[in-house]
């Protein structure tokens, strides 16, 4: 028999609540993706901006400007 998200909420409300804190746990991590995904997504936006810089589609500009412009915006 398949239960219900009312019947297993039901059931893990009656835990007791260091067993509710390690679920709770448990469940918030399954909905965060893992450490490897997170690498392979900051590889291919990565690559993705180098791939803009190559083609000429996107300017780089020296550092020295990004940090003054800050500075001038912050005060």
């Amino acid at each position: 028999m398949r239960r219900t998200l009312q019947e297993l909420e039901s059931e893990a409300l009656g835990l007791p609540t260091e067993a509710r804190g390690e679920l709770a746990m448990t469940l918030l991590e399954s909905l965060e993706p893992s450490d490897a995904e997170i690498q392979e997504r900051w590889i291919r936006e990565a690559e993705r901006r180098a791939e803009e810089m190559r083609s000429g589609q996107v300017r780089g500009e020296p550092i020295d400007k990004v940090l003054a412009r800050i500075r001038a915006q912050l005060g």
